[in-house]
């Protein structure tokens, strides 16, 4: 078998067998096959596509190409969630701890925050001492422990991915659908998971524009779950402003905790309550998402899901004062209030530009092993659809210094628009894609 006839049928666009991907995705893997020959192929992929049984296909040599995770002997049934990314997403510090308080073990490998996008690994590490490098042994020992696991990504999860999705970044083809549904799938099914959500964001500070794609993608990956054998279900959410009022490591996690003591932002509290009550659904806890909401609701009034965090992070060598007083969390030496410039309604924001102010102000990633600042980062004090008066604060900045924190101002003025008709207030779902 030759890579180069393997490029130029999927180039004639010619369905590639089996042995043909698993041929390429072990050589490419292994380094046989170089980077030029590699890239050839995805733009080959990204213009002529994949049919289904192909992105199965794909996915499963992904996900083959490294450690392979069973769980059958932790638990019967572990579930995970995964999001597309977003701006202010801290959905997994409060999910992961309601749906292991209901009972059903959480096992979940994360990544990394990269461009506006934050990453749960590094909200994790603003607590002092919480490690996110745990290997497949201690993957398995704690899950089986307290019911729930949170950490990095294993180097050897799924390497084709990784490899691949660093070429997919320079050659101008990470939006193709199946390639994004074999990169999401094949880290899922090499984490062992069994039931798995996708929140699927769509939106301005989303990779997926328009929820016709959002859904697209969802449907995709939730027939590939069936296919696989995996129970998976998908929510279409709105990343058109971030999500809660928080955007940055230390400050995010301070707000999930306070969501778990049930304060908190009314739409990050909502948000979570629906994707802890589909993950419920999901693993057969409960009858429908209806009820999967009062159980959910129920962990966080009754503690549960509190003490359940608290362990997660005692389990990974957190120290717990930090969470049990979060204001000992990383604090930027400066914070400074923008004053809104204009009266009017907040009409539009753009979710990406947010997330960006956050990187020049040191919270985030432009590459990747760029070092990050835990204690930086924006709160903002409007929705869309909501009054703006002159003056009051628009958003806060937290900057560790004054260059960083007039960068970041710039951008957040520039990312607000306000007007003087009222505009409806954005919904936090679009559509649901239950397992088919």
């Amino acid at each position: 078998m030759r890579v180069i006839d393997i490029i130029e049928k999927k180039r004639d666009g010619c369905e590639l067998t089996a042995e043909e991907i698993d041929f390429f995705i072990q050589g490419y893997t292994r380094g046989d096959i170089p980077d030029y020959q590699a890239a050839a192929w995805l733009m080959a992929v990204y213009l002529r596509g994949m049919s289904e049984r192909e992105t199965r296909d794909l996915t499963l040599a992904m996900a083959r190409s490294g450690d392979m995770l069973d769980l059958s002997d932790v638990a019967p049934l572990v579930a995970d969630k995964h999001s597309s990314g977003g701006i202010g997403d801290k959905v997994t510090l409060v999910v992961a701890p309601i749906v292991a308080a209901c009972g059903v073990p959480v096992g979940k490998m994360t990544g990394r925050g990269l461009g506006f996008t934050g990453g749960t690994v590094d909200k994790l590490e603003s607590i002092p001492g919480f490690r996110t490098d745990l290997s497949p042994q201690e993957f398995k020992a704690q899950l089986a422990r307290i019911g729930i696991v949170i950490t990095g990504q294993s180097e050897n999860l799924a390497p084709a991915d990784r490899k691949l999705y660093a070429l997919r970044d320079v050659t101008g083809t990470v939006s193709s659908l199946p390639l994004i549904v074999s990169s999401i799938m094949s880290k899922k099914l090499a984490g062992g998971a069994t039931a798995i959500l996708l929140d699927v964001k769509v939106g301005s500070g989303a990779f997926m524009k328009t929820v016709e794609d959002a859904s697209r993608l969802a449907e995709a990956m939730v027939r590939l779950g069936r296919e696989l054998g995996r129970r998976v279900g998908a929510l279409v959410s709105d990343m058109n402003q971030p999500l809660g009022w928080t955007v940055g490591n230390a400050l995010e996690v301070q707000e999930a905790i306070n969501v778990l003591h049930e304060d908190g932002p009314p739409d990050l509290r909502e948000h979570c309550l629906v994707v802890a009550a589909e993950m419920l659904a999901l693993a057969g806890r409960v009858a429908d998402s209806t009820e999967g909401v009062e159980l959910a609701a129920q962990a966080i009034a009754d503690g549960s899901a509190w003490r359940k965090f608290r362990a997660l992070i005692t389990a990974q060598g957190g120290d717990v004062r930090f969470v049990d007083e979060p204001d000992r969390l990383p604090r930027a030496p400066i914070t400074e209030p923008i004053p809104a410039p204009t009266d009017g309604y907040l009409q539009k924001v753009d979710a990406a530009q947010v997330g960006m102010a956050v990187v020049d102000l040191g919270g985030g990633r432009e590459k990747k092993g760029d070092l990050i600042d835990h204690s930086v980062g924006v709160v903002v004090h409007y929705k869309v659809g909501d009054r703006v008066q002159k003056g009051t604060p628009l958003c806060t900045i937290h900057a560790s210094d004054r260059v960083r924190l007039e960068r970041a101002k710039a951008r957040l003025l520039e990312a607000h628009t306000i007007g003087p008709e009222p505009v409806p207030p954005l919904p936090l779902f679009y559509k649901k894609i239950p397992q088919q």
